[in-house]
């Protein structure tokens, strides 16, 4: 594992949204525990937090989340039934689990957008730097992306956002920055401001956008305080960071990776296919089905 970075010691998991997008199935299973073969997505952003140096994760989930909290917990059941079975691998697969991080639990007990939900995890934090994963979004990279962004925290001492650059009509669903090129650095960008889910053309920044991972500071608890409602009636963490921008900058990482909107139907079949593709059991075969079936589509 990753030697643990002094500067950024945990992580926060924003997992409390309903998942409308994801109706009719996240009426009765989150969206975050749906399966990628035979792990949920939630379980990808724990271990890319974990391969990052981090071993303290909260994961703020809301009412009907029990069963994330049950895949991270030991399982005596399936333990005492795979010994009776001479299955001691499965044993070790099972509780590795449960040993990747300590992960804890908080629920936001009211949907007031992602700056309220953070603001929960504030004595969590400790008053100490610390990375946050948004649910929705899975990334599959060689360096996990919260690495890439502790090193630019490391390097400029300044909160970090992961970014890319996406259409117009993505900057706005999500947000837009206002980015500077840095001299002598061909993947990061001073930030001075942003603005979330941009209504018209000439609110647009860039089309550099926030795609799930952040490095934040403890300071962001104290702007979140004063925040208005924003965008939808919430309390968007996108206004938090805008003030930041505003006041002291922050620096802009357009990430390593290939990223999977899980909120989306769409963005889950393709990450759960991809998946499928690399997986060590069923990836070879799966990818010669995947051969046949696309050679009957017209």
């Amino acid at each position: 594992m990753t030697k643990i970075t002094p500067g950024v010691k945990r992580a926060v998991i924003l997992a409390a949204g309903l998942g409308t997008r994801m109706l009719p199935i996240a009426r009765v299973v989150p969206k975050e525990i749906l399966p990628l073969v035979d792990r949920p997505a939630i379980s990808y952003l724990v271990e890319e937090a974990a391969k990052s140096g981090i071993r303290d994760i909260l994961i703020i989930t809301g009412r009907g989340k029990g069963a994330l909290e049950d895949y991270f917990d030991y399982s005596p059941e399936y333990e005492q039934s795979l010994e009776k079975r001479g299955k001691l691998e499965q044993i070790e697969q099972i509780r590795k689990i449960a040993d990747m991080a300590n992960v804890s639990f908080i629920r936001q007990k009211e949907a007031k957008g992602t700056a309220h939900a953070l603001s929960c995890a504030e004595s969590f934090c400790a008053g100490e730097p610390f990375a946050v994963l948004y649910g929705d979004d899975l990334i599959m990279s060689e360096q996990p992306v919260c690495a890439q962004l502790i090193s630019a925290y490391e390097k400029y001492g300044r909160a970090v956002c992961g970014v890319r650059e996406v259409s117009t009509e993505l900057v706005k669903k999500y947000c837009s920055l206002k980015v500077h090129p840095i001299e002598g650095d061909q993947t990061s960008f001073f930030v001075d401001d942003m603005i979330e889910k941009p209504e018209r053309e000439d609110q647009i920044f860039s089309n550099y956008a926030i795609l799930g991972r952040l490095i934040l500071t403890p300071d962001v608890f104290d702007v979140i305080r004063t925040l208005s409602r924003g965008a939808g009636g919430e309390y968007q963490l996108t206004d938090a960071m805008a003030c930041i921008s505003r006041r002291i900058g922050m620096t802009a990482v357009a990430f390593e990776g290939e990223r999977f909107d899980m909120g989306s139907k769409l963005g889950f079949m393709q990450a759960a296919v991809t998946a499928a593709a690399k997986h060590p059991e069923i990836g070879e075969d799966f990818c010669e089905f995947l051969k046949s079936f696309a050679g009957k589509i017209n």
